[in-house]
């Protein structure tokens, strides 16, 4: 028998939240162990988690070797560090992961020159 947890009502965000976050994107972030790109990836998956909350499934974080590091929305390649010159800085990566969610979305001040 599957218990709710305490102080949960059935039909609450809390029980409903979960069929709903399963139909939001998952964003993946592979980096490098070797390289120790783990601290870096995590500030990456907090950023787009506190921008995009209401609108991304889940962020996982996927450890790879040999100067892996990529960010993928789904099967869609958003960041690639050899294709795309190095890391992206915070404004870019939010604004690529705007363009494949929702491109009309305005970001406030990231969006500004």
């Amino acid at each position: 028998m599957h218990e709710e947890p305490a102080g949960v009502n059935p039909g609450s965000d809390v029980t409903s939240d979960s069929a709903g976050r399963a139909q939001r994107p998952r964003v993946a972030i592979t980096y490098c162990t070797q390289c120790n790109w783990l601290l870096r990836s995590a500030w990456m998956a907090q950023e787009l988690l506190s921008t995009f909350r209401d609108d991304l499934g889940e962020v996982a974080l996927i450890p790879a070797s040999g100067g892996a590091f990529r960010i993928e929305i789904g099967t869609a390649l958003v960041w690639e560090r050899v294709r795309d010159g190095g890391f992206p800085d915070v404004k870019a990566l939010k604004q690529r992961v705007r363009d494949h969610l929702d491109p009309a979305r305005d970001l406030g001040h990231i969006d500004r020159p």
